[in-house]
């Protein structure tokens, strides 16, 4: 059994900074990429930022200069480093691991809120 745990959401004021952690547990051989989504309140879930195993990475334009992922492939922990945050972050991210051969996983999602 698969279990992706989140940590580190929370309430931040705008310009603040938080990181958000997952870290996978179980049987989870060649994960080929690590990465998180984000749904805001009415809106679709977009992707934020995505690292595979030798450590590519992509960012969404919206976070691209604010939003850094990284991970630690010996703890199968991936992270996001979220800076100069604004309203418009405010949003449920979802972490995901995507095996080779295997469908994707998904974390429970931890909310941020940015707000004055």
């Amino acid at each position: 059994q698969v279990q992706l745990v989140e940590s580190g959401g929370g309430l931040v004021q705008p310009g603040g900074s938080l990181r958000l952690s997952c870290a996978a547990s179980g049987s989870i051989l060649n994960i080929i990429a690590m990465g998180w989504y984000r749904q805001a309140p009415g809106k679709q879930r977009e992707l934020v930022a995505r690292i595979t195993h030798s450590g590519s990475t992509n960012h969404a334009d919206s976070v691209k200069g604010r939003f850094t992922i990284s991970r630690d492939n010996a703890k199968n922990t991936v992270y996001l480093q979220m800076n100069s945050l604004a309203p418009e972050d405010t949003a449920v991210y979802y972490c995901f691991v995507s095996p080779l051969g295997e469908n994707t996983y998904w974390g429970q999602g931890t909310q941020v809120t940015v707000s004055s």
